[in-house]
């Protein structure tokens, strides 16, 4: 039986919303409001300014899409406003979270007359700049595209009604608050326009760009026991490096997840992780910040639509991203920032379904389990790791999450030394003999200490089984002819 303890008993029909929107809800699949949508869409379609913070995958996007195509549906674009001026504008901090804010404004207002215009960056440049140059009525887009288009005047901002900054927090961290502010200040003056700010966090940093660049926001908090959802399970194991990748296979095969999501905090780790899991059968792919736009969008989509079963990531998918049931979440290292943590396991047990996170306290990053576990105010369940969970990767698979080589043992080349191919015996008819006369001085004897090997040379850098064992000494300090003299 599906869980509807996060819904609310308000219907979006007991809103005063336009009748275009009524049947995008319907077609959405929305009957009854979440406690974020039930909140923050009376003061919204009432053209007051909102602040709202609730956990990820509670409906934040749909609540400002609708006061989006409220208000522009109600306030009619001015005549003096011209066709290449955006009445609203949809600022995201990654280019994953702008499409699929873009896909949910398809659905809601595909009853609506409103042109939709989608910009960010990877991808699509000319494509993008065309569909802006045709005017667009919502703008939805990432921020370094779109202020690269307004430079060039495709567009310009004079004519915003509504401004959403989502996942503002995440704008702070991405570095992007001057861009933000870059925008925000060529647009009418805050009292000209409706300002809205969703975030699952509201940090001290937030607050302070929204009374800046908002009319005195309604503040918004749909408070929690916890920061994460109910009905999440909260696993920590202690693995040694090179028990990483054994126990997330064996946790993998117990668990036996449909779709299952495993973060990373590096790009190389990712590369690598995605490799070795690929090795081992798994059907994975690998989304990353230097993964091209197109097959980002294409791993996305075999991913939700189960041709992949997991997808390795770093921290770009932890953001805003809704992938219907995803069952377990594995924290292959543990993020540096708490909020990373509650961002990435918040991928799973969205909208009331129910969901599995499990986290490895590695040796390199055990340090953040204690900043997790006091953000979110409770401690996580420790797993014990037993034989029996670790299952041993195919041959010639590394497993220690750092590149290693082992070390290997010098061996003789197969090629003769220079010296020994080179030098002419002693009883050689061609070889003069060499004059001991008085007053002159005799060549020096060589020493009898053998001159050590010289290094190997780049061709014999793959190294081949001995014939046979000898001494370190013999393999060390091959044996040097000595010249006859006098």
């Amino acid at each position: 039986m599906e869980d509807i303890s996060y819904l609310t008993e308000t219907r979006f029909t007991d809103f005063s919303l336009e009748p275009q929107l009524l049947t995008g809800v319907a077609d959405a699949g929305f009957e009854y409001c979440t406690k974020i949508q039930a909140q923050s869409l009376p003061p919204a379609l009432a053209g007051k300014d909102v602040a709202g913070q609730a956990q990820t995958g509670t409906g934040k996007t749909a609540a400002f899409l609708l006061a989006i195509f409220n208000h522009l549906l109600t306030h009619p674009r001015p005549e003096t406003v011209g066709a290449v001026s955006p009445r609203a504008v949809v600022l995201a901090p990654t280019r994953e979270l702008a499409i699929q804010i873009h896909r949910d404004a398809q659905i809601l207002g595909k009853a609506t007359d409103l042109k939709l215009g989608l910009v960010y960056g990877g991808t699509g440049y000319h494509e993008q700049r065309e569909s802006l140059a045709g005017g667009v009525d919502v703008l939805i887009g990432t921020p370094g595209r779109l202020i690269d288009y307004y430079k060039q005047q495709i567009f310009d901002l004079k004519a915003v009604q509504v401004v959403v900054l989502d996942e503002a927090d995440r704008m702070f961290d991405l570095g992007f608050i001057k861009d933000i502010r870059y925008i925000l200040r060529r647009m009418p003056p805050p009292k000209e326009r409706l300002n809205l700010l969703f975030s699952a966090t509201l940090s001290h940093r937030v607050h302070e760009l929204g009374y800046e660049h908002m009319n005195n926001p309604e503040e918004i908090k749909i408070n929690s026991e916890t920061v994460v959802a109910d009905r999440l399970l909260e696993d920590v194991y202690y693995p040694a490096n090179s028990e990483k990748l054994p126990l997330l296979l064996g946790l993998m095969r117990q668990t036996g997840g449909d779709r299952v999501l495993v973060f990373a905090n590096m790009r190389v780790t990712c590369d690598r992780l995605g490799r070795l899991l690929k090795q081992q059968g798994h059907s994975t792919g690998v989304l990353s910040g230097d993964v091209p736009q197109k097959k980002r969008e294409q791993l996305l989509k075999g991913f939700k639509e189960g041709k992949r079963r997991i997808l390795v990531a770093t921290d770009v998918a932890a953001r805003g991203l809704h992938i219907p049931s995803v069952s377990h979440v594995f924290n292959y290292d543990l993020p540096q920032d708490p909020e990373d943590y509650v961002h990435r396991i918040g991928r799973t047990a969205r909208a009331g379904a129910s969901g599995h996170a499990i986290s490895f306290a590695c040796e390199d990053h055990a340090f953040s389990l204690m900043d997790i576990e006091q953000f979110i105010g409770h401690s996580l369940s420790r797993g014990e790791i037993s034989e029996g969970m670790l299952e041993a990767p195919l041959p010639d698979t590394q497993t220690d999450s750092r590149k290693t080589e082992k070390p290997r043992r010098r061996e003789r080349s197969s090629k003769p030394r220079k010296e020994a191919s080179t030098a002419t015996p002693a009883n050689h008819p061609d070889r003069a003999p060499v004059p001991d006369h008085a007053g002159t001085k005799a060549p020096e004897r060589p020493t009898a200490t053998p001159t050590p090997a010289p290094a190997p040379r780049k061709a014999a850098a793959v190294s081949r089984p001995a014939q046979s064992a000898q001494p370190p000494h013999q393999r060390l300090r091959p044996k040097v002819e000595i010249p006859a003299v006098g």
